[in-house]
């Protein structure tokens, strides 16, 4: 069935419509599909999804025609299908991606781009051996807020980056993925067994499935749903591979409500020399109990000054003043000594003079995002003129797996309380 299906499957010409079906139809596969529906040229044509509800809310946002199954391998079938989005639990990522380019299709894969390390070599070589379109979708990467900070420190401008911090604060039910369980699933209105797949068997549960983020058996915990992110940004702005040590701790002390992965996780990874970087590290900290306030950022620390990069706001570049001053300890001497050192010390430092309106200037750039911008939409748009032009996307699946692999393995770091090794341009574990 999914070799006659390849078979069938055409390059599209720049006029044509490019006929997209979307595998999980929850909160990102609804997001991802309003989105990539506003791209020019693209029509949604079918929609799979283990729940009837998600099936009945597909016709009611897309009309009654749309073809809706719970089996994916019927929309993989469909001839008229040019590209999938694949939005399910990630367990279900690497299988499903690689079906689907077998089958022809180009694929947009929701991020982690798999659910182990060791499932990513798979999704690269399927890639490889169709010769199909494959975005991983952690749209940081798709962002001009980064493209910008990657070429303030290509230029320089922070001198030598040594240290990168990043964080992300959740405060609320929702951010924490406690998501609302419809009152009508049941054993009939669920695939129960299509959505467990290949994790291990237990009897039906919806809280497992609505909210399948806070569970190992189908999910990533923070690392995966969160950490990829920050991932996929340093590394598009660093155009590094990935670490080659990670270490991570944690612990669940808010959300207590059956899940088996942190509320808490922080952190630490060392990055090696490359050709275009010094070595770096890399520290990490995520909270779902963040005491007040939401949000994620950046700070890339280097020699020159510090880029502060706040998610979905602004780039901030504050430099090292060209003649700061060093200061000073002529306190901790003998009055004579002191003068003279403070003597010798204006010299070398005479005091910055301010503007007539008592103002200093500032070593401060800031950069905004246009009004209406979104890097969700240059995301999907990257992805679109890709299958058209079928060069490459931003984020391949060698990206996909370089940020995903950091934060799978803090997973495996939190739970087995060791340092993980990892070769990022090999993309193995070491020894």
């Amino acid at each position: 069935m999914l070799a006659a299906a390849a078979q069938a499957q055409a390059p599209k010409g720049a006029n044509d419509k490019i006929n997209v079906a979307c595998i999980g139809f929850g909160i990102m596969g609804q997001g991802d599909v309003a989105t990539t529906v506003t791209v020019p040229g693209v029509r949604l044509a079918a929609i799979a999804d283990v729940y009837q509800g998600r099936l009945d809310k597909a016709k009611e946002l897309y009309g009654k025609d749309i073809f809706t199954t719970r089996d994916y391998r019927e929309v993989l079938a469909r001839p008229d299908i040019d590209a999938v989005i694949v939005a399910t639990p990630d367990h279900w990522h690497q299988i499903m991606a690689c079906d689907a380019m077998k089958a022809g299709k180009d694929v947009y894969c929701q991020k982690p781009m798999v659910q182990k390390v060791e499932e990513g070599e798979a999704v690269i070589r399927a890639q490889n051996e169709t010769k199909r379109i494959l975005q991983v979708g952690s749209q940081r990467a798709s962002s001009i807020l980064y493209a910008k900070a990657r070429e303030v420190i290509k230029q320089g401008l922070v001198g030598d980056v040594h240290m990168v911090e990043a964080y992300w604060d959740r405060n609320s039910a929702l951010g924490a993925w406690q998501y609302s369980i419809p009152p009508d699933a049941t054993a009939q209105t669920v695939d129960w067994d299509r959505f467990v797949g290949h994790a291990p068997k237990r009897s039906f549960e919806p809280i497992r499935m609505f909210r399948w983020r806070n569970y190992q058996d189908y999910g990533t915990g923070v690392a995966g749903d969160l950490y990829v992110h920050l991932f996929t940004g340093i590394h598009y702005v660093m155009d590094s591979a990935g670490p080659n040590r990670i270490m991570s701790t944690g612990g669940l002390y808010h959300w207590n409500d059956g899940r088996d992965v942190p509320d808490h996780m922080m952190g630490m990874y060392d990055y090696p020399k490359t050709a275009s970087h010094p070595s770096f590290h890399l520290a990490i900290r995520l909270n779902f109990a963040a005491g007040g306030g939401d949000g994620s950022g950046f700070k890339f620390i280097g020699t020159e000054g510090v880029l502060d990069l706040a998610v979905g706001g602004a780039l901030v570049l504050r430099r090292r003043p060209k003649e700061s001053e060093p200061g000073h300890t002529a306190s901790n001497f003998s009055k004579a000594t002191a003068t003279e050192i403070v003597r010798e010390y204006q010299k070398l430092h005479p005091a910055q003079k301010a503007t007539a309106d008592g103002m200093r200037a500032t070593n401060e750039q800031r950069w905004v995002l246009p009004p209406g911008y979104t890097e969700q939409y240059a995301h999907h748009e990257n992805f679109i003129n890709a299958i058209r032009s079928r060069k490459p996307v931003i984020e391949d699946a060698v990206f996909g797996l370089r940020a995903a692999a950091p934060a799978l393995l803090s997973n495996t770091s939190y739970f087995s309380g060791k340092t993980m090794h990892w070769d990022p341009e090999k993309m193995k574990m070491k020894a």
